[in-house]
């Protein structure tokens, strides 16, 4: 397993301006992978936000989606250059353990995107509502289809079968707002509805998409809508109907809203995408840690909720009656990547 690590430290001048952390406090970013654009887009936000607060700063990534090895060495490495504080986008939960021992030893560990099924494995989640962004893309493709919706043949493109939180929320999100029942909200596959053709694993990437794809176009070939996990899923996806043939034949929905996804809803290929924020994400959380380095204080939720909410919009150029969207040209001015 490849591992990429890279260190970025701030000059002491701007720990004096900043006047709200000491120049050597360090802020760690452990992201899945350092190809999604999601993930760049979280690294530059992170890495400015600790650069302005005049924080010390390491970003850590793997290679894919869904391999903790790395993620557990990187917080071993952070750990032991005595962190003040650790944001990581969870590769699955075996990361747990070695994140609790870190709060042990006095780290701010705050989730960015992806919450952890052990809620003493982190002191807060910084997040998209991704079961929210999943129901906005339910209920658009429902709306569009209209009357069709009830003989839907749909295919779900998933990260693995690892039920990966962010995985879990925007698929049975997605079903949710779809009006398919989903009898455990807590794993994948728990409906039986008819109209769901399968799920597969695409590792929210372009090649998994395409593989994905064609193994439930083989299974049903009259696939009408395909939901992914995130975009460069959908781009292989697509990219798939496209080779069947198909490419007019079924609606894409998709999350994420950078901006070559939504260059993709602009050009037809996808139809609508949920929009989220990882600058956001990790600006807001580079300022947890360091107020938690002046003086301890620790980040709140946001109300109603168990997490830190950093918003999300659907973006889509046909807007369905009763969900709310914006255009393409609004998610332009707000993508990322």
């Amino acid at each position: 397993m490849t591992f990429k690590t890279t260190a970025l430290i701030s000059a002491a001048a701007l720990a004096l301006m900043a006047g709200s952390a000491s120049a050597a406090d360090l802020a760690c970013l452990i992201t899945k992978n350092n190809s999604n654009p999601f993930f760049v887009k979280m690294k530059e936000g992170a890495e400015a936000a600790a650069k302005t607060a005049g924080l010390d700063f390491q970003a850590y990534a793997g290679e894919k989606d869904g391999d903790a090895a790395p993620q557990i060495t990187a917080i071993e490495n952070c750990v032991a250059a005595g962190a003040k504080g650790i944001l990581i986008t969870p590769s699955n939960d075996s990361v747990g353990p070695a994140l609790k021992d870190a709060r042990k030893a006095g780290i701010l560990v705050i989730a960015l995107d992806t919450p952890l099924a052990d809620t003493d494995a982190q002191d807060i989640t910084f997040a998209t509502d991704n079961f929210e962004a999943g129901i906005l893309i339910g209920k658009w493709a429902a709306a569009t289809l209209g009357d069709k919706a009830a003989s839907a043949k749909i295919a779900m493109l998933d990260i693995n079968k690892d039920n990966i939180s962010v995985d879990v929320q925007r698929n049975t999100g997605f079903l949710t707002g779809f009006g398919i029942a989903v009898p455990d909200l807590t794993v994948l596959g728990s409906e039986t509805d008819p109209r769901v053709i399968g799920h597969e694993t695409s590792d929210a990437n372009p090649e998994g998409g395409l593989r994905a794809m064609e193994t439930l176009l083989a299974k049903d070939p009259d696939i009408n809508v395909v939901y992914t996990i995130n975009e460069p899923a959908a781009e292989g996806a697509y990219q798939a109907l496209k080779n069947a043939g198909k490419a007019g034949q079924a609606i894409i929905v998709s999350v994420d809203g950078g901006c070559p996804g939504v260059a993709s809803v602009k050009s037809g290929v996808i139809g609508a995408t949920s929009q989220q924020y990882p600058l956001l994400m990790a600006s807001k959380g580079i300022e947890a840690i360091v107020a938690y380095a002046k003086d301890g204080t620790k980040p709140t939720v946001s109300a109603g909720l168990s997490f830190f909410n950093t918003g999300v919009n659907l973006v889509t150029d046909k807007p369905a009656s009763g969900v709310p969207s914006i255009d393409t040209a609004k998610g332009t001015e707000l993508c990322w990547g």
